[in-house]
């Protein structure tokens, strides 16, 4: 018998609860300027309680070739790469709407 999770009572391969966090979220992508002109981009409101942020750090990591890291909730890239990030995040299964670039 497979695990049932404990939010949603659905067997674990049937999990539904990180789509629907996926949809709750309001995600910012925003760049900034750091020492020496270095650019970096930082994406911002990613829920870290039913998302793996790490995971998603990761997967940016490898899909955009570049450095990063995740810091108290904010994932930062190394490089200029807020469209590329965003069109990532929709490939993700986040919702359009969510999603929004600063500038």
């Amino acid at each position: 018998m497979s695990e049932v999770c404990s939010k949603c009572g659905l067997p674990k391969d049937l999990c539904v609860c990180e789509t629907i966090a996926k949809e709750e979220q309001k995600i910012v992508v925003s760049t900034e300027k750091r020492k020496f002109g270095k650019t970096i981009t930082l994406v911002e409101g990613v829920d870290t309680k039913n998302i793996d942020i790490k995971d998603l750090t990761k997967k940016l990591k490898s899909k955009l070739a570049c450095g990063g890291t995740a810091k108290d909730g904010v994932i930062e890239l190394q490089g200029n790469h807020a469209e590329r990030v965003k069109s990532f995040l929709e490939d993700m299964g986040f919702p359009v709407s969510t999603i929004s670039i600063k500038k």
